[in-house]
């Protein structure tokens, strides 16, 4: 793709429990065939290392991204296939350079998704502290008016987040907890998590295969193709 065409999806993963869904959305961006801007903050390194034994480094990412998409979210390795040709329109932005690209708003990007997102994340960007590139590029997208989905995984949650969680929404940002659902007939923890990264798809517009979508018919999930 002509540089100059190239409008990606930035990926922003905080450092909250649930990198498989982190992985779910980066796979169906891909396959969609979306350029996509990866940010991976410091605290999502220690959570991407104990959920899945990857250690995410800057010089070797590809490789690193390589593996983390492979592992399915029951922890096995080589679960899906990566495509290496479509990892060529990835971008990776280490999470302390505030001079990266997508920290400016005449970057082209198409939006920013969260995924997940911590509550940390959520205050830093609610009160707009832009403490790291995740932080900053979501302000960023806040005040393009480019569109901007935060996965929220926590639980319970206080009441100073649930503030921050309405001034997201306030200022434009789809706020989506990542809440699985059971109606599209998950059998298996992989379909819990396609479910949640399929409606962080839908929030941002882009096309997907992820989960079966409700027809408006009882038991249907239930009942083999």
């Amino acid at each position: 793709m002509n540089r100059q065409q190239r409008r990606p999806w930035v990926v922003g993963v905080s450092g909250a429990s649930g990198t498989p869904y982190a992985a779910a959305v980066l796979r169906g961006l891909l396959a969609a065939g979306e350029s996509v801007d990866l940010v991976v903050s410091r605290a999502s390194r220690l959570t991407l290392l104990d959920e899945t034994g990857i250690a995410f480094r800057d010089a070797h990412w590809r490789e690193d991204l390589a593996a983390w998409l492979a592992r399915g979210a029951d922890g096995k390795p080589d679960t899906f296939r990566v495509d290496a040709a479509a990892l060529d329109d990835v971008r990776y932005w280490a999470a302390g350079d505030l001079a990266a690209g997508p920290s400016s708003g005449s970057y082209g990007a198409k939006g920013m998704l969260v995924v997940p997102a911590s509550t940390a994340a959520v205050a830093g960007v609610a009160l707009g502290l832009s403490k790291d590139l995740l932080q900053r590029v979501a302000s960023v997208t806040l005040k393009e008016r480019r569109p901007l989905v935060v996965a929220v995984r926590e639980t319970p949650l206080n009441g100073q987040t649930l503030r921050h969680m309405v001034a997201l929404d306030e200022a434009g940002a789809v706020v989506l907890p990542a809440s699985p659902a059971f109606y599209a007939g998950a059998t298996h923890i992989q379909d819990l998590v396609d479910f949640v990264a399929g409606r962080v798809l839908d929030a941002a517009g882009v096309p997907h295969r992820l989960y079966r979508r409700w027809e408006g018919e009882l038991g249907a999930a239930l009942r083999s193709d």
